[in-house]
């Protein structure tokens, strides 16, 4: 069912599930009293979380999924239970016949209850997994629109300065009060889940004839935002009073700038928090790892629990504290591109294809010569990509796994045909050298180009915010003299280095040619689609859509991109102090595992080989599985932590390949030495 209007929405409709859903309604309502307090707040969080079911509707869907997802796990619980006794794993001797403590039973009572005793485990086995997956699969989706619901939240939080100082500026502009809150509205693909809540309001007063008074007083109780809430009370306070609601705008940016300060602060905190729980957990498979070492002297430790140790639990680990991460460190909403409303043909679009060649694919089967020059384009852009392919992998770093991947796997084929290690049992008499075929070399050879391109991609594309702060106040400077905002940039090129002021100079030089300066600011935006950009541009296009001296606007963008610098720097600052922790822990893992690997796995190994008889200290030890198993212990761990110090500081698993490659090989080169 869709949201928008115009807008496929991500929710699929259940059909014959939605019909059984109805069918349990009754049951439901018996169930779940209207108003009780846990209805009345899942009824809150859908609608904070714009999810179009009725409470009753969800409900009665939530408890239809569950059951049938609880008929499953009991049918297969059954199953597993009766197979467990049918195959023998398990005899019905395993279970102590039943006493009743003072009370006497016959023989035969005792045979019967013995003979009832295997079916009723069998029973019980079925209810335990049918009542765990009715719980898992009707709390799971009971949980949804609580996770949606916060997820709103914190973007809305995080953007609702920018939001404010867009309306400051249109308010500036000289638009009122229902044309501020049209265009925030249509400015979702700047603004995200904060003009979505405008969007609200605007369809109210179009499609239902309500107030906008009274959209404005619905959507403050509405929303999930508490700031957003008392934002919009207290505009409508103000438009109801007839106050000053340029001023009001202003006022509001400033304080909600210090607001969005504050909570960076607060989720660094948090951070650094997450990083002293990670020195601490990231031990613990270590401390795990020598405690069954040592008890293998005296052969009472299966190989199983060494290889749940290093292959399950350390990399669980990892995965919980990138998860815990997840909900603190979040990347910068939005894509970054920004929609032209006219659709114009001069600006890149998000969705745009590898194969779409520009301009020219919009009017294809119109005449032949577009045919003819589309063929001719597609022919240039391929032998471009031949000639520059490091261009190409710059802008599309994903795509080197295209080549990166056969190769890695064509190179262990080769080495598997030319006698390399094959078997468990040879990797075992040369855990280093087997190590490096299977994982090292493909690590190497994937990771190392992304990285490379995606550090290149990302660096070149933020180069353009170095002097973005001070090219503003310049822009700010240069029109408030009476110059036009185009003139202001022509004057803030020629007077400016950096890679801001030569896109200037090309935004002119497209004016000058024909192009709009929207349509050349978009054009701009869209290249680089920074989020943060993406933002500030919005704002100077809608303020000098009503006029050329916007000074004051540009002033107030300066002023945001100052705050947003400022906050820039004081995450760099700290994340770095986490990473720093994190590699720490990790080197400090790879010595002790190292030092275990000399002074105890190689001792170990030449007082077995040298001792008289069999049951001498320590011969029970399987020294090249050790060997093995610690090597893979720092290689994961080295993984695991490259990746969390690129999520810590980018909150993009992406940017931690780089950390991944370094790690591994301060591992490699550690090990080819003690191995």
């Amino acid at each position: 069912m869709s949201l928008e209007p115009g807008r496929v929405d991500d929710e699929f409709e259940f059909g014959a599930l939605d019909a059984f859903g109805d069918w349990l309604l009754p049951l439901t309502r018996h169930v779940f009293v209207p108003d009780s307090e846990f209805v009345t707040k899942l009824e809150r969080k859908l609608a904070e979380s714009r999810m179009p079911d009725t409470v009753e509707l969800y409900l009665s869907r939530a408890v239809a999924i569950g059951f049938l997802s609880g008929v499953l796990l009991w049918l297969f619980g059954i199953f597993a239970g009766y197979a467990l006794f049918a195959t023998g794993l398990v005899s019905p001797t395993a279970f102590s016949a039943p006493t009743f403590g003072i009370f006497t039973i016959d023989d035969a009572t005792r045979a019967f209850l013995l003979t009832l005793k295997v079916p009723f485990i069998v029973f019980l086995t079925g209810l335990l997994f049918g009542t765990f997956g009715f719980a898992t699969a009707f709390g799971g989706l009971v949980t949804v629109p609580f996770t949606r619901s916060s997820a709103r939240r914190r973007e809305i939080n995080l953007l609702l300065p920018d939001v404010i100082s867009f309306m400051y500026a249109l308010s500036v502009g000289g638009l009122n009060q229902l044309e501020i809150l049209e265009s925030v509205a249509r400015a979702d693909d700047t603004y995200g889940e904060a003009a979505r809540e405008f969007q609200s309001i605007v369809w109210e007063t179009e499609y239902f004839d309500t107030d906008y008074r009274s959209a404005i007083r619905e959507q403050a109780s509405v929303t999930p935002s508490e700031e957003l809430s008392q934002f919009l009370v207290d505009m409508l306070s103000i438009i109801n009073s007839g106050g000053d609601l340029t001023r009001f705008f202003d006022d509001k940016r400033s304080k909600h700038m210090r607001t969005a300060r504050n909570e960076q602060e607060l989720a660094l905190d948090t951070l650094e928090l997450f990083g002293e729980m990670y020195m601490t957990l990231s031990l613990f498979p270590l401390l795990l790892v020598i405690i069954l070492a040592a008890m293998s002297l005296l052969g009472q430790v299966q190989d199983f629990m060494l290889y749940l140790t290093v292959y399950g639990i350390l990399p669980l680990l990892g995965v919980m504290f990138l998860v815990m991460l997840s909900t603190v460190r979040r990347e910068d909403p939005g894509s970054g591109y920004l929609r032209p409303e006219d659709d114009s043909y001069y600006v890149a679009h998000e969705h745009e294809g590898l194969t779409d060649v520009g301009l020219v694919e919009r009017f294809i089967g119109t005449y032949s010569i577009f045919d003819r020059i589309h063929d001719y384009e597609g022919s240039h852009e391929a032998v471009a990509i031949l000639t520059r392919p490091h261009h190409f992998f710059r802008d599309h770093p994903l795509y080197t796994l295209v080549v990166t991947i056969p190769v890695s796997a064509v190179l262990v084929l080769l080495a598997i045909g030319n006698g390399a290690p094959s078997s468990w049992s040879e990797i075992l008499a040369n855990p280093v050298g087997g190590t490096i075929l299977y994982l090292y070399v493909p690590l190497y050879i994937v990771f190392t180009p992304l990285a490379i391109f995606h550090e290149w991609n990302v660096r070149s594309r933020r180069a353009v915010l170095h002097n973005l702060s001070d090219n503003l106040r310049k822009l700010s400077s240069a029109n408030d003299t009476g110059l036009t905002l185009l003139e202001s940039i022509k004057t803030v090129a020629e007077t400016t280095p950096g890679k801001l002021a030569r896109e200037f100079e090309n935004m002119y030089a497209k004016v000058d040619y024909g192009m709009s300066l929207e349509e050349s600011l978009l054009e701009f935006n869209n290249r680089y689609h920074l989020p943060r950009l993406a933002r500030t541009l919005k704002l100077i296009m809608k303020a000098q859509e009503a006029s050329n001296h916007i000074s004051s606007v540009l002033s107030a963008a300066a002023q945001a991109s100052e705050n947003q610098d400022d906050i820039d720097r004081e995450q760099k600052t700290r994340t770095r102090m986490q990473v720093v922790i994190i590699v720490m822990t990790f080197l400090t893992l790879l010595a002790v595992m190292a030092i275990l690997k000399t002074q105890f796995i190689d001792v170990m190994s030449r007082l077995s080989a040298n001792a008289s008889g069999a049951t001498s200290f320590g011969s029970g030890v399987n020294t090249p599985l050790l060997s093995l198993l610690f090597f893979h212990a720092v290689t994961l761990q080295a993984i695991i932590s490259g990746v969390i110090c690129g999520y810590i500081q980018e909150a993009d698993v992406r940017s931690g390949l780089k950390y991944v490659v370094a790690m591994l090989t301060v591992s490699l080169l550690v090990w080819t030495v003690v191995g």
